[in-house]
């Protein structure tokens, strides 16, 4: 029994037209996900309502999937506020091993 599993890294980046963004969001804005890490970049800001609305997938995407798993397919989140025009994409970069330490 192999005791290692496998997780995409991530980086998350704001997208869209900003004169339609109702929050705070500016295009480029990104943050990575390395593990259970998330990583900001110095001068990027993040609204907390929108992480709250992306942390739940963030494991998901992190996992290999199957080919026609929807996780695996789609990459762009919308903002949580239906009037903002913002949108995000999760990017899967590469993939990393871990073990786990209690074996």
């Amino acid at each position: 029994m192999s005791h290692t599993y496998t997780l995409y890294e991530l980086e998350v980046s704001v997208l869209g037209d900003p004169d339609s963004f109702r929050c705070s969001h500016r295009p480029g804005y990104a943050f990575s996900v390395l593990g259970e890490n998330i990583t900001f970049m110095q001068t990027t800001q993040f609204s907390m309502y929108s992480l709250a609305a992306l942390l739940p997938l963030l494991p998901a995407k992190q996992r290999p999937t199957s080919d026609g798993d929807w996780m695996g397919t789609e990459h762009i989140v919308a903002c949580p506020d239906p009037a903002c025009g913002a949108q995000f994409k999760v990017k899967r970069l590469g993939r990393v091993e871990y073990s786990n330490p209690k074996y």
